[in-house]
């Protein structure tokens, strides 16, 4: 395997599942991939427990929002989750990707989880409010400006808490990837556009030099980088919040 220069960031790599024209059986096959890949990949068992959970309560609804959720994996995951550790959370998915949206609503229900096809900014205008946003493999796909107009909307939707978790760039993150997930790269995106998203995406560096002040890159997990608010008032959730007024 020939490594691609990983001392700088692709700004010009596509990933193919972005293509409004891509192969829909195709784009369907890699959706329903990202369980697998994400549990072993993503690292956000850690950060459930440690960013999430502490949020959590019996007594409320804690209301997470998912930005960017594509096939929905992750809000599912938090979701049971939170009920096995006897928590009570609604989770919302949101993803502008019409494709996405209906992959996302057509799997089984899981209690306390629901989809919309919006951008965060909707949201914003919407005047919602969460106690956490969170996101998967995101922020690799936006520019300097979206990237931006995304922790701005971050910030203005939620009470306690941001995670945005992402990959970290780097060459045994490409490595690996490219060796473990060559059983799952025919008729599905998962492998090349996973390699894509290695060169496009950040190091820890990089990221909070690009996010500001008042953000901070922890790094819980190998070759990944957990991007966090750190100007919201992390577990300190009002008592008497109401129970979410996100959408149900």
């Amino acid at each position: 395997m020939t490594l691609p220069d990983l001392r700088t960031r692709d700004r010009t790599a596509v990933e193919l599942m972005d293509d409004p024209d891509c192969d829909l059986p195709a784009l369907e096959r890699t959706y329903a991939q990202f369980r697998a890949v994400n549990a072993v990949v993503a690292g956000w068992q850690l950060a459930y427990r440690r960013h999430v959970r502490p949020l959590l309560r019996e007594d409320r609804v804690t209301t997470i929002l998912d930005v960017g959720c594509g096939g929905g994996d992750l809000a599912r995951a938090l979701a049971r989750w939170a009920r096995r550790d006897g928590r009570r959370a609604q989770v919302t998915g949101i993803d502008p990707d019409r494709r996405a949206h209906a992959w996302a609503a057509r799997q089984p229900p899981v209690p306390g989880v629901d989809f919309r096809c919006a951008h965060s900014s909707d949201l914003v205008a919407e005047g919602l409010r969460f106690d956490v946003v969170v996101s998967n493999h995101v922020l690799h796909h936006l520019d300097e400006p979206d990237l931006r107009t995304l922790l701005e909307d971050s910030r203005a939707l939620a009470r306690a808490r941001v995670a945005h978790s992402d990959i970290a760039r780097g060459a045994w993150a490409y490595r690996l990837f490219s060796w473990g997930t060559r059983p799952l790269a025919a008729g599905s995106f998962i492998r090349e556009d996973g390699l894509t998203s290695i060169r496009r995406s950040y190091t820890p560096a990089e990221l909070a030099a690009a996010a500001g002040p008042g953000w901070r890159v922890e790094r819980p997990w190998p070759a990944r980088n957990l991007l966090l608010d750190d100007e919201l008032p992390g577990d300190a959730l009002p008592g008497d919040a109401p129970a979410g007024d996100g959408p149900r």
